[in-house]
């Protein structure tokens, strides 16, 4: 019994004319109309990556200029005899070379005095030169005269996928198409009518997966088409390609969002072990991770849904679990993708790497959470802090309660106005209808407080020095109250950490260094101290000073705490430099060396 011999698909539906070329409408459409004009050039070029078509364009170009019975549209008929030769790789008219392997000048030497033969039976002769940038020097010097002044029936099509290497003077005597990659969507349209033709069973997630491994190349595309028809048994499956071509399962990217999003740790490493345990790298791994973290970051706006290249299946998983995740978690977690990415290959241990970068993910929202905690007053009974000894006995002032939010200094004058509103107060007032007495020792005033809204007027920093000339501040940017609650240590440094956290978020590095560069000291009880670099320093920690207070005073409930800037001053030894420095360095510990100098009238040089 005969069998056919197996033709591979990118041969076997390899585009036979203008209207098949997958992809490169913007190309074919400008040959066809140049063809129908009659306004051919003498050399084109084509370039772009392998697989989107080069070269079959310039064959397709070659067989409609020499067809004899042009269609209307532009296309070539296919049934003259100039097409039938073609077809059968017998035309005298059409000649290709591969630039590769006949690369010298006896070869472009041997094409020159082929060109001087006008065609037979045929209007063109079509010299297509693939991978032409692999010409010698020389050869291209050679090539150049009969580039720039050809017959009137020669006609050169030139394919490269380097054009950088192609000289200049070749590039001006050419006709330049730029070829593109081929998108997912019209691959993965090419794969199914194929599958159709070749009845062979499909799942479009598997075709979309195909045409997204090819990388814009078709070809590619369908040799992995016709590996997987092999592997499957004719059933292209979602399952089956991502066996055959080793790539990660979209469910295990989503698997781990969700843990990351629910700050569940120890199910994320099970999942990444999970996939070490069946052979991928932690590089591929985390790679796609940043990828699946970029495609929700696109699912949230609708306007940018078209740069999802996926099925519609995938496409709403990605638009579901988008809803999800916020913004700022998944810019955080692209940037510790990327940073784990490019610090992988260097890693001696290259999985704790990774893990470390899941670690910080799953934490991630709880550093948000500490960053943004609105300043609330506490109620007496907490059970976070200590409590003190009864002080019933003072007092109580009478003042409004101050919102949310606590005046923050800036680097240019501003007010800040805080507003007190029944969402703000509804929490207070149960506080004070259950506990009248400690209510009322948690209150504090502020200046104007006869007023529903409060001004605060605060310096720039280039006034601060000034503030003893110009007078004292209008008002006082300082909270006021007479608690006075015991705490640790402890508490105190967690506040400390949580408002260099809001410090960081307002994008303030500066101010952000001296928080976290030395740890504050308590040198009397709720007195604490802060070493700083510089005077420039100083004042800068001394213009943060009252948000820090208003915060750890309302927090803490205790209204005696104060930080207080100390400039470290290091003694630094001066070196000498200058050979007058050297000499009264060495005449410091020789006197008599001052004596010698006068004696013979010597000079420092």
């Amino acid at each position: 019994m005969a069998v056919d011999n197996f033709i591979v698909s990118a041969r076997k539906y390899r585009p036979a004319t203008f209207e098949t070329v997958v992809g490169q409408q913007h190309i074919t459409n400008t040959l066809k109309n140049a063809i129908k004009n009659n306004q051919l050039a003498q050399a084109f070029l084509f370039c772009g990556p392998r697989g989107v078509g080069k070269t079959t364009c310039a064959r397709i170009l070659a067989k409609t200029i020499n067809c004899t019975n042009l269609q209307p549209n532009g296309e070539a008929c296919g049934t003259c005899d100039s097409c039938k030769s073609f077809q059968n790789g017998n035309s005298f008219n059409i000649h290709e070379l591969d630039a590769a392997s006949n690369n010298s000048v006896d070869d472009i030497r041997s094409l020159i005095d082929q060109v001087r033969i006008p065609p037979q039976g045929a209007r063109y002769k079509v010299y297509i030169i693939d991978e032409v940038h692999m010409l010698s020097q020389a050869a291209f010097n050679a090539f150049l005269k009969t580039l720039e002044e050809p017959p009137h029936y020669a006609i050169f099509i030139l394919a490269t996928t380097e054009k950088h290497k192609i000289l200049p003077t070749i590039l001006s005597r050419c006709q330049i198409f730029d070829f593109n990659r081929i998108s997912v969507d019209d691959m993965a349209n090419h794969l199914m009518g194929i599958a159709v033709k070749e009845n062979i069973s499909y799942e479009p997630d598997g075709l979309h997966i195909i045409a997204q491994k090819a990388d814009g190349g078709l070809r590619d595309a369908l040799s992995m088409f016709d590996q997987i028809v092999s592997f499957s048994d004719g059933k292209v499956t979602y399952r089956s390609v991502i066996d055959n071509l080793n790539i990660l399962d979209y469910d295990y990217y989503f698997n781990i969002t969700d843990s990351l999003l629910a700050e569940e740790t120890a199910k994320t490493l099970l999942f990444f072990d999970e996939i070490l345990s069946k052979g991928f790298d932690g590089a591929h791994f985390i790679s796609g991770l940043s990828e699946h973290f970029r495609n929700l970051l696109v699912g949230k706006d609708p306007s940018t849904l078209k740069l999802l290249e996926v099925s519609e299946g995938i496409k709403t998983k990605y638009l579901q679990q988008s809803q999800a995740a916020s913004v700022s978690f998944l810019l955080s977690a692209m940037n510790i993708a990327n940073q784990c990415d490019l610090n992988y290959k260097l890693s001696k241990n290259q999985r704790l790497q990774v893990e470390l970068a899941l670690l910080k993910m799953c934490n991630l929202l709880s550093i948000f959470n500490l960053a943004t905690t609105p300043l609330t007053v506490m109620p007496a009974d907490s059970e976070q802090l200590k409590k003190k000894p009864d002080t019933s006995a003072i007092a109580p002032v009478a003042a409004p309660v101050i919102a949310n939010e606590v005046s923050i200094l800036s680097d240019t004058p501003a007010t800040y106005t805080t507003t007190k509103t029944p969402e703000a107060e509804a929490p207070i007032a149960a506080i004070e209808e259950k506990q009248p007495v400690a209510a009322e020792k948690s209150k504090i005033f502020i200046p104007n407080a006869n007023s529903a809204t409060t001004s605060v007027k605060i310096p720039s920093l280039k006034d601060i020095n000034n503030v003893s000339e110009a007078g004292p501040i209008d008002e006082d940017p300082y909270l006021k109250g007479f608690d006075k609650e015991d705490f640790t240590f402890d508490d105190f440094l967690k506040l400390w950490n949580a408002h260099a956290a809001t410090i960081k978020a307002d994008g303030r590095m500066s101010l952000f260094t001296i928080f976290i560069s030395e740890v504050p000291k308590m040198i009397s009880p709720y007195q604490f101290e802060i070493l700083v670099e510089n005077k420039v320093q100083e004042n800068l920690f001394k213009s943060e000073k009252p948000a820090l207070l208003n915060f750890l005073r309302t927090k803490l409930r205790n209204f005696d705490i104060d930080v207080h800037p100390r400039v470290d001053e290091q003694v630094v030894v001066k070196r000498p430099y200058t050979a007058q420095e050297k000499f009264q360095h060495m005449a410091a510990k020789n006197p008599e060396l001052i004596e010698l100098k006068k004696r013979f009238n010597l000079d420092f040089d």
